[in-house]
């Protein structure tokens, strides 16, 4: 239980990457970007193509501009091409099946014997250690990111991009930088899965915008009175998603049985924020009325 517990907070790191991705996309800029289920997997390819050659770190900011590219594709098709945004992502993912099979020119690498930053770790509390320290500093850069000029109009884009025109700026230039960014976290998210895991597969993207989503959900509903950043929320969220998935393991469900699991728990914290919050303001009202009288 406790390995399993272990290999859950590490898991929920490592995507806590790509929930802070979809943040970006989903919850400031209001656009469903599906082309990270293909900005994952592409991080994953590019760092098992290129780790002998270029060294972990140089891979890993390959995969972080790789997932950038793919980004830019999606915003191309979106606002250059006219193409609504959720066809966009469609496009951009299923363009990216047949890059990613040809970055690693098979289906599945295995990542035993290649240079990871695993690579010199034994103990898993020192991988924890590993993926906590990137998720923080990660967190730290868009926490700071978040209150320079750049990304406060990013912000305002996504809630009203007439306004970001009266400041004489163009709002696509910042859904631009809002996609680019989302999906290199994306990559990077993919490429720490990787090595985490010791293999890519070409089918390791399927249901990552199910698995971001309901860690951004879960986040934000357990913790939404607590005062807490949106980053904070999306790691924090992550972590519980993934603590949740391995209990389902650890109870006996099967590996077909958590795609099932992950769409239950995404529609119960949805509706238990939906209805909680009609609940509450219900409540409020009867008891301003009873003070009224």
């Amino acid at each position: 239980m406790t390995v399993t517990l272990l290999v859950s907070i590490q898991q929920g790191l490592i995507f806590a990457l790509l929930a802070m991705g979809v943040l970006i996309s989903f919850r400031i800029l209001d656009i469903a970007d599906l082309s990270v289920e293909g900005s994952f997997p592409l991080g994953a390819f590019l760092f098992a193509r290129f780790t002998s050659s270029m060294g972990s770190p140089g891979a890993m900011v390959l995969s972080f501009l790789g997932g950038a590219l793919a980004g830019g594709l999606t915003y191309f098709l979106y606002k250059k091409v006219k193409i609504a945004p959720i066809l966009a992502g469609i496009l951009t993912m299923t363009i990216l099946y047949t890059v990613n099979l040809r970055v690693g020119g098979q289906s599945n690498i295995p990542l035993m014997t290649e240079p990871t930053i695993f690579q010199k770790v034994t103990s898993d509390l020192g991988k924890l250690g590993i993926l906590l320290a990137i998720a923080m500093v990660i967190k730290w850069i868009l926490d700071w990111f978040f209150k320079t000029e750049m990304g406060y109009l990013l912000t305002v884009t996504g809630d009203n991009e007439d306004l970001v025109l009266q400041l004489g700026e163009n709002p696509n230039k910042y859904v631009c930088i809002g996609l680019v960014l989302s999906n290199a976290l994306a990559g990077l998210s993919g490429c720490l899965s990787g090595q985490f895991q010791g293999y890519v597969d070409i089918s390791m993207g399927q249901s990552m915008i199910v698995t971001a989503l309901a860690s951004l959900i879960i986040g934000e509903t357990t913790l939404k009175k607590l005062p807490l950043k949106k980053t904070t929320r999306c790691i924090l969220g992550a972590i519980f998603y993934r603590l949740i998935y391995g209990l389902a393991l650890y109870v006996g469900l099967g590996p077909d049985d958590l795609k099932a699991v992950t769409g239950i728990l995404v529609i119960v914290f949805i509706a238990y924020n939906n209805f909680g919050q009609s609940l509450s303001l219900k409540g409020g009202k009867h008891v301003n009325h009873q003070e009224a009288v």
